[in-house]
């Protein structure tokens, strides 16, 4: 399944996070999300990428944004990769595969997400797609974004 298009309104869905609470994107409007895709928690990679954002929580939360991650990881595996390192945004455990196939961002041959990150605006619209992740300055990157895109 391929990416959803950019100027379109994101594919919804409702997830379960690290807290075992249902999470529901639709739910989300009014506030700038940015909805990220990761392999899989506690590998090194992912740590980094989390990490980024839990560092950077204070710029993001005073530009009105919401940062929700997602993984085919177990609520579990999120709840203890929250808690290890001190992650202040939920993650959804996508274990059955439903979102990160809707998002078109499953890896086919081992299943897990792809590391991809959508700029969603204020009305539920894709704004901007990074489709291949680079970790160190990604944040930086959605910082520079949205700040470009006036949102």
């Amino acid at each position: 399944m391929a990416l959803p298009e950019v100027g379109k309104i994101a594919p919804d869905f409702i997830g379960v996070t690290d807290e075992d609470t249902k999470l529901q994107l639709s739910n989300q409007k009014g506030n700038i999300v940015i909805l990220y895709f990761y392999p899989r928690a506690y590998t090194p990679g992912c740590t980094k990428e989390a990490c980024s954002f839990r560092d950077n929580m204070i710029r993001l939360v005073g530009m009105g944004v919401k940062v929700i991650g997602v993984s085919t990881d177990s609520v579990k595996r999120q709840a203890g990769f929250k808690v290890k390192h001190g992650l202040e945004f939920p993650l959804i455990a996508d274990a059955d595969k439903e979102i990160v196939k809707l998002y078109g961002v499953q890896q086919a041959l081992v299943g897990t997400a792809k590391r991809v990150t959508f700029l969603i605006d204020r009305d539920g619209i894709i704004r901007h797609i990074w489709p291949n992740v680079k970790v160190s300055g990604h944040v930086d990157d959605i910082i520079a974004k949205i700040k470009e895109l006036e949102l």
